[in-house]
């Protein structure tokens, strides 16, 4: 990855720029398949659990229910028995920057916001594809952004955008069609993934796993022993090239909605590494080092 100064677009930023004031929650005596249900109909990451009265009191991920999942629990298991708690929270003036290198360091893919103290009710969350969806938004309102220059058809100015390779993670685990979903449980767990890249016998790959397809096949009652290719999620692996442009990559991935693409050198087949909203989000400056000179100005006016 290209050497960034600390002086980049979030730092003027605050998380009030980029939450979210909806997002899902459920009390903590309703039921794992409960949890699921919702998980999967909204299309979301993680549940704030609370209490009897409505305030906040842990967390259930989808990490948390595949974890479930792996341990045999019934899904008639309270969520308050799988959650983790107490949950981190963040204030709507906190700085981008900071809240961001805390979901870095503690591994973690949002945080929930509140006005005050963590025994408020949480007013918004703010997460990894919160924040590169705000760098995007200041990306196209820039003169150097790819549609601007594309637009006005100016040349040159390559050297300074970041391509794929330049954020991507530099590695693959993949698995086999054979192998057992439990094993790519603990693949996922111990990598800290998201999903991972199913191969066939002739290790080419044939589609992915991801979190949700693994909640989905725990809500179906499928086996711990049944293999990989049971549930496989697509035929096909989405995918860029290494020296695609980034921003081209991320505007894939905001109106695709998804969360990665795995990425190739030279041939589809070929897969080096994975690109993740979390990776795009981790270069604190858009999509260029225009950002760097003070090119992108922070406020309204800028943002297309």
């Amino acid at each position: 990855m290209l050497p960034l100064e600390k002086n980049t677009t979030l730092r003027d930023l605050e998380v009030k720029d980029a939450m979210r004031r909806q997002f899902t929650s459920l009390p903590g005596d309703l039921p794992i398949e409960s949890g699921i249900r919702v998980l999967i109909k909204y299309k979301v990451g993680a549940l704030m659990i609370t209490d009897k009265d409505g305030l906040p009191i842990g967390v259930v991920s989808k990490t948390d229910v595949m974890g479930a999942y792996y341990a045999a629990m019934s899904l008639d298991t309270p969520l308050d028995q799988i959650m983790v708690s107490p949950p981190l929270f963040c204030s709507p003036v906190d700085s981008l920057e900071s809240t961001l290198e805390t979901m870095r360091s503690r591994r973690i893919y949002r945080l929930y916001v509140t006005k005050g103290s963590s025994s408020e009710r949480a007013i918004g969350v703010v997460a990894y594809p919160d924040i590169v969806g705000l760098l995007y938004r200041y990306c196209r309102g820039c003169d150097q952004s790819l549609v601007n220059r594309r637009t006005k058809k100016m040349d040159g100015g390559d050297a300074l955008r970041f391509r794929v390779k330049d954020a991507m993670t530099p590695s693959v685990t993949s698995f086999f069609e054979h192998d057992s979903l439990s094993e790519i449980i603990e693949g996922l767990s111990v990598n800290h993934f998201g999903a991972v890249l199913i191969r066939d016998g002739n290790s080419t790959p044939v589609g992915v796993i991801s979190k949700t397809d693994l909640i989905l096949a725990y809500r179906r009652g499928i086996s711990l022993e049944a293999g990989a290719g049971t549930i496989l999620s697509s035929s096909s692996v989405r995918a860029c090239e290494e020296m695609e442009f980034i921003e081209d990559a991320i505007r894939k991935m905001i109106f695709s909605e998804v969360h990665r693409f795995f990425v190739y050198r030279n041939e589809q087949q070929n897969i080096i590494g994975v690109l993740s909203l979390r990776d795009a989000a981790r270069l604190r400056s858009g999509s260029c080092l225009a950002c760097l000179s003070s090119r992108i100005k922070v406020g309204s006016e800028s943002i297309a």
